[in-house]
């Protein structure tokens, strides 16, 4: 049974650091692709900043992953391994393919196959689940509405400014939203790992009669996301920063801004929304104001199209892992 956990543990750390690996793109690619930073400084500033959102915000995220997805019943490590092992899978297939999916909901989707493979439909939480679901489709949309209004504000607010001005303003400004939008990051996605990691210590009689995350996993979390933000994922930076829409600081620093709102504010609700659909969402809100053709709509569909397949294609590969990690153990 402990070695079991101790692998399950380990696997958990691994899909954070992947998850921060696939979504530095998230952290980076608007400062990148606005030359405000390197891609090596700008991996450093969002790893920074991921790491110290353990003393942001608390654990809501955490406890929603741990107890609102999938019944208590039957969860048991093989669930929580191969929820786990179909997440890392569908992360790795789409950063090879320079798509920004969602981390989250590949891991929501993963726990979610397995659990249905073990214990039916029933195993399913539906209140957890609405609540993921509604701000699957929310999410994009408050970062596309913020992300409009802010440059709107902005333009409006700097229309007698020199453009050469304007640019060494936000250029500034955009190491400000940077990190604060990779503080917001850190807060809602390294709290799935948090709450997954409690989930099998809860479920294997670790943590006593009451649910909780113990500091030690906090610390842990939010050290692997920071080394896989460190890492980089430099296809999906390509893909946010430079094929969506052509972005200039200003525009960089109104789509960071939007897309921290968004996840601090969920954060605080306790709800594990996609940081990848809030920024792409941000990113394209703020390319709309241009004009209509200055969002590569072709990319937009194909990320789109990403987004729909990761529950079904992470549950898939989580139950194919659990048909064969139930011959196994």
């Amino acid at each position: 049974m402990l070695d079991m956990v101790v692998v399950i543990v380990i696997v958990a750390l691994i899909f954070d650091y992947v998850n921060g690996f696939h979504d530095a793109a998230n952290s980076v690619a608007t400062i990148v692709s606005t030359r405000v930073l390197s891609p090596r400084l700008a991996v450093i500033w969002a790893a920074f900043f991921n790491f110290i959102a353990a003393f942001g915000f608390g654990v809501s995220v955490a406890k929603t992953i741990g107890k609102g997805v999938v019944q208590p019943t039957v969860v048991n490590e093989q669930v929580i391994l191969c929820g786990l092992l179909g997440a890392i899978t569908w992360n790795l297939i789409t950063w090879y393919k320079g798509l920004p999916s969602s981390s989250s909901h590949a891991l929501i989707g993963g726990l979610a196959g397995a659990a249905v493979l073990k214990g039916g439909f029933s195993a399913l939480i539906p209140e957890g689940l609405e609540k993921i679901a509604l701000f699957m489709v929310l999410s994009p949309l408050i970062g596309w509405a913020l992300g409009l209004l802010l440059m709107l504000g902005a333009l409006w607010s700097f229309r007698n400014s020199s453009p050469h001005k304007v640019g060494v303003y936000f250029r500034k400004l955009q190491l400000v939203s940077a990190a604060i939008y990779s503080f917001g990051h850190g807060t809602n996605d390294a709290q799935k790992t948090m709450g997954i990691i409690a989930l099998v210590l809860f479920t294997s009689g670790r943590l006593g009669p009451e649910f909780y995350v113990p500091t030690w996993v906090i610390f842990a979390a939010y050290g692997a996301i920071a080394l896989g933000t460190l890492s980089g994922g430099w296809r999906i930076v390509k893909t946010m920063g430079m094929k969506i829409t052509k972005l200039q600081p200003i525009g960089g620093f109104c789509a960071e801004t939007a897309a921290a709102i968004s996840l601090i504010g969920a954060s605080l609700a306790g709800i594990p929304v996609s940081t990848t659909h809030t920024i792409t969402g941000s990113i394209i809100g703020v390319g709309t104001t241009q004009r209509f053709s200055a969002v590569r709509w072709g990319v937009a569909r194909e990320v789109l199209l990403a987004w729909i397949f990761t529950i079904p294609c992470s549950a898939g590969i989580a139950a194919l892992c659990y048909l064969i990690v139930r011959e196994i153990y």
